[in-house]
């Protein structure tokens, strides 16, 4: 399918001559030609220039992504009054996303360079696995904070406290969850292909025989969807909970014939209406990253003829934007990595810092701390 250019002491990376059928295949290596699908070679090839853009962004995000769960799993391992139990599985997440940026990055980039996928296939399943991981790891980790803040706060007294043992079994269940996903396509069950522009790997979402097809929908329901709806359902009841706590506050400050019985209301925003956006945003920053990917994979599996090159990949790379919002989302509005971070690293801290006095439910919500 390929034929190499003779070797010149001026060029770096793989040799190659691209046939000059007009595809977006041209340039794929010899020793990857068998993983190509066949629905990519309708397509012609890409403009160069999107690669550029596509290579610009992915550094853009990476360097972002790098700093800001850098950032979390130091100011979290180094402030002892940070190191609790349910902030393990804030570390959990951070330590995800990190990974995902630092081993999958590089070799994307590598790749835009070249217009094609160079490292052969086994470094495509290392890749798609890294990412396949990660990115389990990642979405199970946010579950497993709504799920502790839900208990947190909806529970309240009679839900069960988070310990050292509860939190290190979570995230063994995330990395077993994880793990079971990632491996499968290595030992048979669907395979990991490049896609796109063929400058990424993925799950083969477009081979029409039952073992792959049972695979995505089954990791689309396990990945995806289940996570989704606890997600959600944790944050619709802790809004429900707050906003009744703070209904029966005001009530009880009407009786007692007073403003507020919060002495700092007139300075702070009320608790419902900060939690509602803690909420908003997490929701709907995680739809904004992974739905666009998670789209492309349905379609595939429903053989859509709409898929391009350029659609594909861009839904690959934006799913990676999650792990810059996840920083902001999860560590960001917690008050007293905001007080650790404005102490080690005060230029990265925007807005007033909380001087941690303050319990209220906010607090509750946005520590997702248990207390015995």
């Amino acid at each position: 399918m390929e034929r190499f250019a003779e070797p010149s002491s001026q060029m770096m990376g793989p040799k190659f001559a691209a046939l000059m059928n007009g595809s977006v295949t041209d340039k794929v290596t010899p020793d990857m030609a068998h993983l190509i699908q066949d629905y990519w070679h309708q397509f012609p090839p890409m403009d160069p220039m999107w690669n550029k853009i596509l290579a610009a962004y992915l550094l853009t995000i990476g360097i972002l992504a790098w700093i800001g769960n850098g950032t979390v799993i130091y100011i979290f391992g180094t402030t002892k009054s940070l190191r609790t139990p349910a902030n393990l599985l804030v570390i959990n997440l951070a330590v995800s996303d990190f990974g995902m940026m630092v081993l999958n990055t590089p070799m994307m980039g590598t790749n835009l360079y070249f217009e094609t996928w160079i490292w052969g296939p086994m470094m495509c399943d290392v890749y798609a696995g890294l990412g396949s991981a990660f990115g389990c790891s990642s979405i199970w980790s946010m579950c497993m904070v709504a799920l502790d803040r839900y208990n947190v706060i909806v529970k309240g007294m009679a839900g069960q406290p988070m310990t050292i043992k509860l939190a290190i079994f979570k995230i063994i269940f995330v990395w077993a969850m994880a793990s079971i996903w990632t491996f499968a396509p290595v030992f048979g069950w669907s395979r990991y292909i490049p896609e796109g522009n063929l400058t990424s790997c993925g799950i083969d979402y477009l081979e029409r025989d039952w073992n792959p097809r049972s695979y995505l929908i089954l990791y689309t329901i396990f990945v995806y969807y289940i996570p989704l709806f606890l997600i959600c359902y944790s944050y619709w009841f802790i809004i429900a909970a707050v906003s009744a706590h703070e209904k029966a506050m005001r009530e009880q400050a009407k009786k007692m014939n007073v403003k507020s019985l919060r002495s700092s209301e007139d300075a702070e925003k009320s608790a419902e209406g900060k939690l509602a956006k803690v909420a908003l945003v997490t929701i709907s920053l995680w739809f904004m990253a992974w739905t666009p990917y998670q789209v492309i994979n349905t379609l595939g599996l429903f053989k859509y003829e709409g898929l391009t090159p350029l659609n594909t990949i861009w839904g690959a790379c934006f799913a990676k934007s999650a792990t810059v919002y996840n920083p902001i989302v999860y560590a960001t509005s917690h008050p007293k990595y905001r007080i650790a971070l404005k102490e080690k690293c005060p230029c990265c801290v925007c807005g007033n810092v909380d001087d941690g006095k303050s319990s209220d439910a906010t607090s509750q919500a946005t520590e997702g701390e248990s207390k015995a």
